[in-house]
């Protein structure tokens, strides 16, 4: 995966937070500006096992840290030349040419001396190299009494001690938000993946509803969904999926079984290169119950509307103002949700900053893709959803979805 990190928006960023350099340290933010994969070590969610510094000044080159053991496959795919490494629990050795006939006691010893490793290897990674790294390359680059924006979203309570020890006489300011607008604005090839992710799981929607039919258990067409993608992903490097199906009257209900006037919401997505799609439709067993056919006209006024809203100069709270306004004017007073949608990205999970909330201090932007939702799970009834993946341009949103938002009958 190529490395997505624009520079001079990093810096324009920066200079209107009133920072000298950024430090990236989730796995998303370190794959984003490296290209590189993180690597095992960031399984356990700890600040400390990747970095990488972004300094304002365009003209000064990053650095990252990685463990030894990844080294060498971030310098083959990454742009990034400045790797300082760290040692990670794993103990590994370049033994190429190895005489698996001869003993082995020597060959090794004689590869590890011309090679050596560390004298000890900690219990999983050690985020004091990480950060004396950092402090190194920052007094490189003359910025060791700067302004160091960090990523504090990826910092716990417990790793924050040493990394404010690590880097002492450093005033550390919180760069969480710095960091989400610059991954918030997409790259064209960031889009390319995301349409490539959207289109094929409306073609897992598509089987999924041609296998609709009364009798049919949740679990098949959770099954039929799985299958699908699968089977469609030659030629994609599809990294996962996740799907949100549900039968029947109670959205929370297992493996339903579809019986005739019951609701299916299908919620899916799939990863390219670790990008999530979120596409949402909802179908009906036959003809809909009066009550659902209601609920459904309603988010689909308060659809309407909020996608109306959705250009750019518009901040995200008035979207969410607009939805909700339509959906109760159809009778539904007490609704209230609080996001109509997000960004989305390589996040941990399917949802990523900024959120089309009341409370939401952005502004539609031109290379934001946003998934934008309007969903109802009413136990006695059944779920509701219509979901669009859109990608905000100059001229306004489009949808990257071709399927029907209507309630559809099966």
């Amino acid at each position: 995966m190529p490395a997505f990190l624009d520079r001079v928006r990093a810096q324009t960023l920066m200079q209107e937070a009133g920072i000298d350099a950024l430090i990236l340290l989730s796995p998303e933010a370190f794959r984003y500006a490296t290209g590189a994969p993180a690597g095992v070590a960031t399984m356990w969610r700890r600040a400390g096992a990747v970095a990488v510094l972004v300094p304002a000044d365009a003209g000064l080159p990053e650095t990252a840290v990685a463990s030894d053991l990844f080294a060498p496959g971030f310098r083959a795919v990454s742009p990034i030349t400045d790797l300082r490494e760290s040692p990670i629990w794993v103990e590994a050795l370049d033994a190429a040419g190895f005489d698996a006939d001869t003993p082995a006691a020597p060959q090794i010893a004689a590869r590890r001396a011309a090679q050596p490793g560390p004298a000890a290897r900690p219990s999983t990674f050690d985020a004091g190299q990480t950060y004396a790294h950092l402090r190194d390359a920052l007094a490189e680059k003359g910025l060791s009494q700067a302004r160091i924006g960090v990523e504090m979203a990826a910092v716990s309570a417990e790793d924050l001690p040493l990394l404010q020890a690590s880097l002492a006489g450093l005033t550390l300011a919180d760069a969480t938000r710095v960091i989400q607008r610059l991954r918030a604005i997409k790259t064209p090839e960031e889009v390319a993946r995301l349409r490539q992710a959207v289109t094929l799981a409306e073609t897992g929607i598509r089987a999924v509803q041609a296998a609709m039919r009364p009798g049919i258990s949740r679990d098949a067409l959770a099954g039929v969904w799985s299958d699908t993608i699968r089977a469609h992903a030659s030629g994609l490097n599809l990294t996962g999926a996740w799907e949100y199906i549900s039968v029947g009257r109670n959205p929370w209900g297992g493996n339903a079984v579809a019986e005739p006037g019951d609701l299916i919401k299908v919620d899916v997505g799939c990863l390219i290169d670790g990008y999530t799609s979120d596409t949402g439709r909802t179908f009906v067993v036959g003809q809909p119950p009066r009550a659902a056919a209601e609920v459904h006209a309603a988010l689909m006024a308060g659809f309407q509307a909020g996608f109306a809203q959705l250009i750019p100069g518009t901040p995200l709270s008035e979207v969410h103002r607009a939805t909700t306004k339509a959906i109760r004017a159809h009778g539904f007073d007490s609704y209230a949700r609080g996001h109509f949608g997000h960004g989305l990205g390589t996040g941990p999970g399917s949802e990523e900053w900024p959120f089309i909330a009341a409370d939401s201090t952005e502004i539609v932007t031109p290379g934001m893709v946003l998934a934008f939702e309007c969903p109802w799970y009413i136990t006695g009834l059944g779920g509701f959803i219509i979901e669009d993946q859109v990608e905000i341009t100059a001229d306004g949103a489009v949808s990257m979805n071709t399927l029907s938002r209507d309630l559809i009958s099966v």
